[in-house]
């Protein structure tokens, strides 16, 4: 079969890669109904993250289940299926505490974007949906898999409450569904911090209710002035630069949340101000094995359409136009039919 695969910096190829196969027991291999690129994926392709060799590329996925290994349990060939970006056994102490991202036997997906997918530890890591769906529901169904996860334990870390006054900084994908996710947990004022104003619109679509295009110093002091100089009960950091970061924890209240969920690249915290910032701060690779459940409800019964975040449709085979119009911010999400 072909495949993604990025081989330097900006240089992403759709090539021949070996057909999965069934390694241990507890895989399955599916036929992928969707895929697409992540922000994430940005980074190496911007060469700010190391590609030391080629490398298959994507870790977000729905499809149809084709063959399991022999100790697969929970899911069956013909079903159709959502994984997490990170495997997990669901049974170790760190997944029963609700955190499968951090799973004791966790594996990163990788070789998503591409038409097979060999899934590990099947039986914790996929969900099936209640049936097959219709192809409408399939970009909102990919979302789950990570995206829309992502942004969920975003708002949920930050803990986002009805009534909640909430920050959002970054307007990709993450950042866009962080802002549903928030608007779903009865947040009543949603700030969300963008410039662009495609993006804009769809953050206000999404629930968003005030749109702030300062940054840095200028946005946090924007921030204090639409909240009379407290800053927000929550503050969902989706981007993971430094600048982002301290954005995040400068416009928190005092006692109040802030969410941490882009990949960091080169953040650093300095101990005594975040010290006397009185700021909760937590989060780290979104465990959306806890969510999927939920979240699949959730769009399977109408209740959100988080596919919309998906502006540019492309085959599969031309995942590296998907990766230059990312890059580019000529789209906010490229979601790759095979």
């Amino acid at each position: 079969m072909r495949g993604a695969v990025l081989h330097s910096p900006g240089d992403v190829r759709f090539e021949e890669r070996p057909d999965p196969t069934i390694n241990e027991p507890t895989d399955a291999i599916i036929r992928i109904a969707a895929t697409c690129v992540c922000g994430s994926d940005l980074w190496p392709y911007r060469g700010l993250q190391a590609v030391p060799e080629p490398t298959p590329m994507g870790h977000e996925y729905c499809g149809i289940v084709e063959e399991v290994g022999s100790a697969v349990r929970s899911v069956k060939p013909g079903q159709f299926v959502v994984g997490s970006f990170a495997t997990s056994d669901n049974t170790c102490p760190n997944c029963r505490y609700g955190y499968q991202s951090s799973c004791l036997h966790r594996e990163f997906m990788t070789r998503a974007q591409a038409p097979v997918l060999r899934v590990p530890l099947a039986d914790g890591t996929l969900v099936p949906t209640p049936d097959v769906p219709r192809d409408d529901l399939v970009p909102s169904l990919l979302t789950t898999s990570d995206v829309l996860g992502t942004g969920w334990f975003a708002a949920d870390a930050a803990n986002v409450k009805p009534g909640a006054t909430v920050v959002v900084v970054g307007d990709g994908a993450v950042g866009l569904l962080g802002v549903l996710s928030a608007k779903q947990m009865g947040a009543q004022r949603i700030i969300a911090m963008s410039r662009h104003e495609k993006r804009q619109k769809l953050a206000r679509e999404f629930g968003a209710t005030d749109i702030v295009a300062e940054r840095g110093e200028e946005g946090v002091a924007r921030i204090l002035d639409m909240t009379k100089g407290i800053g927000a009960d929550s503050v969902l950091e989706c981007v993971g630069t430094q600048e982002a970061m301290m954005q995040a924890i400068h416009t928190t209240r005092k006692g109040g949340y802030s969410s941490s969920v882009g990949v960091p690249h080169g953040v650093e915290l300095n101990g005594e101000e975040l010290f006397f910032s009185h700021v909760h701060l937590h989060g780290g690779p979104a465990p959306v094995r806890r969510y999927l459940p939920e979240l699949i409800d959730l769009v399977w019964n109408g209740k959100i359409n988080p596919g919309r975040v998906f502006d540019l449709t492309l085959p599969l085979e031309q995942v590296a136009e998907g990766y230059r119009a990312m890059d580019e911010r000529r789209a906010i999400k490229t979601l790759l039919r095979p």
